[in-house]
């Protein structure tokens, strides 16, 4: 996981427990990590490639939760 968490479980509920505020700075937080895990991968020094992969599932997860709070609140 792309925090101290060591389950997805536990990830998801710290995710829907932050605050709005809190999300956006997690993604921005993953997404910078992601980039650089990127690069790092592009010149061979990554030494968990699968590491990209729960990254970008992260990502996936801030961004489903932002839409379910922006949906909930336009009804």
């Amino acid at each position: 996981m792309p925090d101290e968490s060591k389950t997805t479980t536990v990830f998801r509920e710290r995710l829907r427990a932050a605050s709005d505020h809190e999300l956006e700075e997690r993604l921005n937080d993953v997404s910078e990590s992601l980039f650089n895990l990127r690069q790092r991968l592009a010149t061979g020094q990554v030494e968990d490639p699968k590491r990209i992969r729960k990254y970008r599932k992260a990502i996936a997860r801030i961004r489903t939760i932002q839409t379910e709070r922006r949906l909930a609140r336009e009804r």
